[in-house]
């Protein structure tokens, strides 16, 4: 079963359970899907664009709970925190941090990264070996961290 196929089913479990906060958030993680449908013209969007899209969904409510916690409004952060969990539901098991360090060597040793003006190079060679098992701050940060060290 495909990633969308499990969030179509998950929409209708969450509609007939009345669970209002579950049947919301995966609604419009449905309809995020469904325009990049539309938007690429494909009938049917594979599971990393699915992913991609959990993704970005997942970076927007860190950035509100931020910005709502920054304001005082813990009601706001508890509410976007619950959605968040939901959403992250749907994506991959994060690598272990130990594995990441170990493809980051690599990575490094293999392009011959000298200084942090390498980044951008070893980033994108390290953001394709993980695909979408790693949030992308965290692997920036150490590769930030590492090729200080260089």
């Amino acid at each position: 079963m495909s990633l969308e196929e499990k969030i179509s089913q998950d929409y209708v479990s969450a509609m007939k359970a009345r669970d209002s906060l579950t049947s919301s958030v995966v609604s419009f993680l449905r309809a995020q899907i469904k325009n990049v449908k539309v938007d690429k013209r494909l009938d049917v969007v594979s599971d990393d664009e699915v992913i991609g899209v959990i993704k970005k969904q997942v970076k927007q409510r860190q950035d509100s709970i931020a910005q709502f916690k920054a304001g005082n409004r813990m009601d706001l952060a508890d509410k976007e925190e619950k959605e968040l969990n939901i959403l992250k539901g749907y994506l991959p098991a994060e690598m272990p941090l130990e594995q990441l360090k170990i493809i980051i060597e690599e990575v490094v040793s293999q392009t011959n990264a000298a200084s942090i003006k390498d980044m951008g190079m070893v980033m994108k060679e390290v953001i394709l070996r993980v695909k979408s098992q790693a949030d992308n701050q965290t692997v920036g940060a150490l590769v930030k961290e590492r090729l200080s060290r260089v």
